[in-house]
């Protein structure tokens, strides 16, 4: 029995996974009653897009190819501009958390249905948090209209998806999930659904990192996304979040890759706070210690594991801290400036985590 009260609240979207699901795009804009479709892709996924686009023939009302990280809000009012432009009564967003992203931004403004084709593991298709950059400041938000409508898992799609970011981009899943353990509006629903998705990227990243054609591991670590997008998309997200976006909005890090830098340290800071959690996560890793097991499983798959390996500078550390303390949120254990720069500059130098 839950040992505490709790509300669970779930939204109405379509999910269609297996190889081979990318085939249904065109039926799936069909049941959302749109006739021509902005396909959006980052530039060096163009590739993917125009492939997206020969399969929707006259539904595809052109290919927008400027998203970027962050949603710099100068890209956001291009692809709004470029959507009105084409007549675009719905979006197909082909990518990652950056294309995604760039449909949320749009439709946020105007009444699009998105459908994700989603060929990393971020997760952000099943959510409806937006993020604009501006002026060097990340805002994020919630909001229903910007949640896409359908999503297509196609495991396929992923098979090219290089192992290096494979790897950052599932770590940055599991960081989805760690997070949704130990929320303070967390429920039983999404605590099983984090278990199952950090145990089945555990499983998938050294499978995929082994041999990046193996299908089965492709398909898991998907599968482990969709869950720890959902658990993403339903809870408040603490400490991890607020530092990934301050740090990745204000100094222009790479986004998985910061996540996976970040996660250990954050969970050792708030392991003696969140002691149940912790263990959730530490057991679906097979490891004893939650903290230590994220940061070696990314040490052993060659992922980075200090800030001034992705961009960081050290004279930044201080501006970064003063930044993640401006606003209140919650979080396990109570944010405070000392022990945050503590972690800020375990987190630089790659040592290992500690409370």
């Amino acid at each position: 029995m839950p040992d505490r009260p709790f509300t669970y609240e779930s939204r109405a979207q379509r999910v269609l996974f297996g190889a081979g699901t990318l085939a249904q795009a065109p039926d799936e804009l069909d049941r959302l009653g749109a006739r021509k479709a902005l396909v959006l892709s980052t530039a060096p996924q163009r590739g993917q897009a125009e492939q997206v686009a020969a399969l929707l023939g006259p539904r595809a009302a052109g290919i927008f190819d400027g998203a970027v990280m962050h949603v710099p809000l100068a890209s956001a009012e291009a692809a709004r501009a470029a959507a009105r432009d084409a007549g675009a009564d719905a979006l197909v967003a082909v990518g990652g958390g950056s294309t995604v992203g760039l449909a949320k931004a749009i439709a946020l403004v105007a009444p699009l249905p998105v459908l994700a084709i989603p060929i990393t593991y971020a997760g952000s298709e099943m959510t409806p948090i937006y993020g604009l950059t501006e002026n060097g400041l990340k805002r994020t938000g919630r909001d229903a209209r910007v949640l896409p409508r359908t999503v297509l898992y196609d495991p396929d799609l992923t098979l090219a998806l290089p192992v290096g970011l494979s790897v950052v981009s599932g770590i940055n899943a599991i960081a989805h999930a760690a997070e949704g353990l130990y929320a303070a509006d967390g429920n039983p629903v999404t605590s099983l659904m984090a278990a199952e998705g950090i145990a089945a990227l555990g499983r998938a990243l050294p499978a995929l990192h082994a041999d990046p054609r193996d299908r089965a591991a492709r398909s898991d670590a998907l599968y482990g996304a969709w869950l720890c997008g959902l658990v993403l998309g339903s809870v408040a997200m603490a400490l991890h979040h607020k530092l990934c976006h301050t740090l990745g909005g204000s100094f222009n890090l790479p986004h998985a890759e910061l996540h996976t830098v970040v996660l250990p340290h954050v969970l050792a800071y708030n392991a003696v706070a969140a002691p149940q959690a912790m263990q959730r996560i530490a057991s679906a890793l097979g490891t004893v210690d939650a903290a230590q097991g994220v940061q070696a499983l990314a040490r052993r798959l060659g992922a980075p594991v200090a800030l001034r390996d992705i961009g960081m500078r050290a004279q930044d550390l201080d501006q970064a801290c003063a930044l993640a303390l401006r606003d209140a949120y919650p979080n396990p254990r109570p944010i405070e400036a000392a022990p945050l720069r503590a972690l800020l500059q375990a987190a630089y130098d790659g040592a290992p985590p500690a409370a």
